[in-house]
């Protein structure tokens, strides 16, 4: 009699609807994949065969259609990898979901609560360490501290026509004394701006003094002087060192200044370029951002920037060997093999979207039509066993 096969499909029939309809209820959860049922057919030393079963649940890791949110929190995946995601207990698991949220620590995290991991940074300045072993990734409200100037770039292009002033010697506060002047602001050990002022001084044909004055503190950062040839060309020393004195607490300290691109022109009144310098005041933080590269990045009151860490993805021999967790959430097995990672856009691992979600890769037309042969399907073996039925009573009933 073929009531057990008929059972047997009954029971796949209803299996795979239960996964149409498990697909369907995800298909708005974000980094969701859709599965499909394997089946297999049974024999037990009879042609006819025993029926049909389960062999196996398959998800489809294929790409889902990223959307554009532009919350600093949100980041798709595009191709291949997972984020690694630790929970309080140390358990790695995997996820594809990139809608992550800070905690009360601000450690970045999914919804449920696993942490997000990835390169941490060291150093001064703060730089990425890659293939660190990972960590839990924060963004940190702690405001920049200051960075004090060591370097500064200037170039000088005095005016080669300018006469000798007729007023000496130098005096700061007396315009006729000097040829030129220009400012730049330099920073010390605790983040007070220093303000420099630049004096430049013919002393004859191709000579120049530069007297340089710490309008913070009122002190002379050091003077000095420059040559150039018949053709302008800077023929002294192309960089000096310069003195910044303590203000509020500060130290004392040096810095050197570049005069690299300075040259003797005829220009009509001698001029300056714009100044540069390494240092900068501190500065609290504004906002952060997430960068394709998977940097995050924080940006700070004093127009700077800190990288604070940089995510990572992990990837697998055989995807499709991860066991489901739940939650969005996969854990490795001996069938998926060992995770490799390392920064998106590296080797096989796919591209990050900053601002953006990867949707579930469920196809609804699909799913439906999916969900259609399977009901046809449950009516046909719930026919045979009723057709099985209508013959066992035409035996029972025979004289």
């Amino acid at each position: 009699m073929g009531f057990s096969q008929a059972v047997s499909g009954l029971n796949a029939a209803s299996n795979n609807l239960d996964v149409i309809g498990n697909n369907i209820a995800n298909s708005a959860t974000a980094g969701f994949k859709s599965s499909t049922v394997a089946f297999a057919d049974m024999f037990a030393g009879s042609k006819v065969g025993m029926g049909t079963k389960v062999a196996a649940v398959i998800q489809d890791f294929g790409d889902g259609i990223a959307s554009t949110t532009n919350r600093a929190l949100d980041v798709a995946i595009g191709g291949q990898g997972f984020y690694r995601m630790t929970d309080s207990a140390g358990a790695v698991y995997y996820s594809r979901n990139g809608q992550f949220t800070l905690d009360a620590d601000r450690n970045v995290v999914n919804m449920q609560g696993q942490y997000l991991t990835g390169y941490p940074v060291a150093g001064n300045p703060l730089a990425v360490q890659t293939g660190a072993e990972p960590v839990k990734l924060t963004i940190p409200s702690t405001p920049m501290s200051a960075k004090a100037t060591t370097k500064a770039n200037l170039e000088i292009i005095p005016n080669s026509s300018d006469s000798v002033p007729q007023v000496t010697p130098f005096d700061a506060a007396n315009v006729s004394s000097y040829n030129g002047k220009t400012s730049m602001s330099t920073y010390d050990s605790l983040g007070n701006e220093h303000k420099i002022d630049f004096y430049a001084v013919k002393t004859a044909d191709n000579n120049w003094t530069i007297h340089t004055i710490d309008a913070s503190t009122g002190n002379s950062s050091g003077d000095f002087n420059m040559t150039f040839n018949e053709s302008g060309q800077l023929t002294s020393a192309d960089s000096v060192t310069l003195d910044m004195a303590s203000l509020n607490g500060s130290a004392a300290q040096t810095f050197t200044l570049s005069l690299t691109g300075s040259q003797q022109q005829n220009n009509g009144k001698t001029d300056f370029g714009a100044p540069a310098q390494d240092g900068y005041k501190p500065g609290s933080m504004t906002g952060y951002q997430i960068n394709n590269d998977g940097t995050i990045v924080g940006n700070y009151s004093n127009d700077k920037t800190q990288v604070l860490g940089q995510i990572i993805l992990s990837n697998f021999a055989n995807p499709e060997g991860l066991k489901s967790e739940g939650d969005n959430l996969w854990s490795a097995t001996s069938s998926s093999g060992q995770p490799t990672s390392g920064t998106a856009g590296s080797g096989n691992l796919g591209n990050l979207t900053s601002g953006a979600l990867e949707a579930s890769n469920v196809d609804l037309s699909k799913e439906m039509v999916n969900m259609i042969v399977a009901q046809r399907n449950y009516q046909s073996n719930a026919q045979t066993i009723k057709t099985q039925d209508q013959i066992l009573n035409t035996l029972v009933n025979l004289r």
